[in-house]
């Protein structure tokens, strides 16, 4: 039967629920033992596939399509679990089904309350994701007092008090904050966040606190006292600069064998040889690159979480440090934006939803592709470059998308046929994994180093075949379709550095052992890239 590890969080959001749950689970996965996680989000959407990603951050994609927290994203970098829908289960998914059954009639006629049926659908979630693994980590998101999360804690509650205390345990990540005008670390707000939890039935076994500073033994004693927990328990989690070193500041603090005693686990021992490796390269590079992100949700980082990391997993697999350089792409204009351009080693445009900043990345693309620097263009980025080569190259100058202009004479990119008359935004992309069949010589062939592919897509518009002749006659080339042949998946540019746009998401696929073959492409042409430019100032300079 597998274990089970529930984390929650408590005094403000933000913490690091996830980050401190998937570094765990990379600690217990080192040990050869089999994990899973899983995320319960109290809001009352269905999913985030709706939501702007100013407020939720990005929405990460699994294979079988579901639209899920970015937490998600963090559980697969740092473990091996494949994940799936049941992996992330919010309140609206959880009301929607009980209230479809209760129209069905399962319900026999009775009072439909929150317990016990709310809460034994959500034990029912739990339990669905515990086939085949070892240890399930289950983190409730918000923070502990909210009234939406209760639900949830009160079904946690039950889930202890049914497996038996050797079979689940608790681990609250706090805070202890840092108060510069009295020169000491606070635990009061522990205090209080571990009263709340005790208050509902929940005493949590391990203490994941957050802090600027180091806990001094006479501050952990202080807060095991008063929170009724192990000293070894109460956990240092201080700020680092990169979340890949919190697995060994977690492992230097025996956290995974707290786990496994309390679990009663028998395990091999840790192997964090090749995590730690990667991150001594992380802290170490050789050399830099300057990456031009051109997007519009700049302003808050998390809307391209997985992009961020999978350019710093490109930047491992050549010893280089990636800086990544925000665009906002409303600010840019042609032929201005040449001069700010001209900075970065390589140009990257990520995917979107909406007209705003689209002229802006296709001036961006222009200036990749005139100036022959390394372009990669996601989704909304792959969408921009045939839009861009259609009206420079192609002589379309009125080419563009129907989702900015539905009148246009040229519609290279159109919505997905299989979407005309569905008005519904919530689920109805193509999303998920889909095959994708490469063409020789191509750089996406090169990268993979295979003729197949498959990788996750979350997109409503698509490449109009209609234009494939014309496109290609003018130099550009089609590097991947499906295997029917439907849809256009990459298109490249072969007189060029390296210039590759793809309708697919391949950042939800990349780790940090694992770094993405087309972000290591890209990074490596970048790297190119840079040698050239400094090569060309020294020369000019001597």
């Amino acid at each position: 039967m597998a274990k089970f590890i529930f984390v929650t969080g408590g005094v403000v959001s933000s913490l690091g629920k996830g980050i401190s749950a998937a570094s765990i689970a990379c600690m217990l996965e080192s040990r050869g033992l089999r994990v899973t996680l899983q995320k319960f989000d109290p809001y009352l959407n269905v999913d985030p596939g709706t939501m702007s990603p100013f407020q939720h951050g990005e929405v990460f994609v699994t294979d079988d399509g579901a639209e899920t927290d970015l937490d998600l994203g963090h559980y697969e970098r740092f473990a091996h679990a494949r994940l799936t829908q049941a992996n992330n289960v919010t309140s609206g998914r959880i009301y929607e089904q009980i209230i479809t059954r209760e129209r069905r009639g399962d319900y026999l006629g009775k009072t439909v309350q929150v317990i016990p049926h709310v809460t034994n659908e959500i034990k029912a979630a739990i339990r669905k994701v515990a086939g085949d693994v070892d240890v399930v980590f289950v983190e409730v998101g918000g923070t502990v007092g909210d009234i939406e999360s209760l639900p949830f804690l009160e079904a946690i509650r039950q889930m202890r008090h049914e497996v038996g205390r050797e079979n689940a345990i608790f681990i609250h990540v706090t805070l202890v904050p840092w108060i510069a005008a009295a020169h000491e670390l606070k635990t009061k707000p522990t205090q209080h966040s571990v009263k709340e939890l005790r208050a509902i039935g929940i005493q949590p076994d391990i203490l994941v606190c957050r802090s600027e500073r180091y806990l001094a033994k006479e501050v952990r004693e202080k807060i095991a006292l008063f929170c009724d927990v192990d000293v070894d328990a109460v956990v240092t989690a201080c700020d680092v600069k990169s979340v890949y070193e919190i697995p060994l500041t977690l492992a230097a603090q025996g956290v995974d064998e707290i786990v496994l005693r309390l679990l009663k686990l028998q395990a091999g021992p840790r192997d964090l040889t090749r995590w730690s490796a990667m991150v001594d390269r992380l802290k170490n590079p050789s050399g830099t690159v300057d990456i031009g992100l051109v997007g519009k949700y700049v302003e808050y980082a998390d809307s391209y979480k997985s992009l961020n990391e999978a350019l710093l997993h490109g930047g491992l697999a050549h010893d280089v440090r990636v800086n990544i350089n925000w665009v906002e792409a409303e600010e840019l204009s042609w032929p201005s934006c040449v001069d700010r351009l001209r900075q970065y080693d390589a140009i990257l445009v990520p995917g979107g939803f909406g007209k705003r900043g689209v002229e802006g990345m296709i001036h961006a693309i222009r200036y990749a592709r005139e100036y022959k620097v390394p372009y990669f263009g996601i989704c909304l980025g792959m969408q921009a470059a045939v839009i861009e080569y259609a009206r420079n190259v192609c002589g379309l100058p009125d080419a563009d998308s129907t989702e900015f202009e539905p009148a246009t004479p040229h519609r290279v990119i159109y919505k997905l046929r299989e979407l005309k008359g569905v008005d519904e935004l919530g689920g109805t992309m193509r999303l998920g994994a889909y095959p994708c069949v490469l063409a020789e010589g191509s750089f996406a062939r090169t990268a993979y180093g295979s003729p197949e592919i498959s990788e996750r897509h979350r997109h409503r518009y698509e490449f109009n075949r209609e234009y494939e002749d014309i496109l290609t006659s003018a130099g550009m080339r089609i590097a991947g379709r499906t295997p029917d042949g439907v849809y256009v998946e990459i298109c490249e540019i072969p007189d060029h550095p390296w210039f590759l746009g793809c309708q697919f998401h391949p950042e939800f696929k990349s780790k940090p052992l694992e770094p993405h073959p087309l972000f290591r492409a890209f990074i490596g042409a970048a790297v190119e890239q840079r040698k050239m430019r400094l090569n060309a100032k020294c020369a000019a300079s001597a």
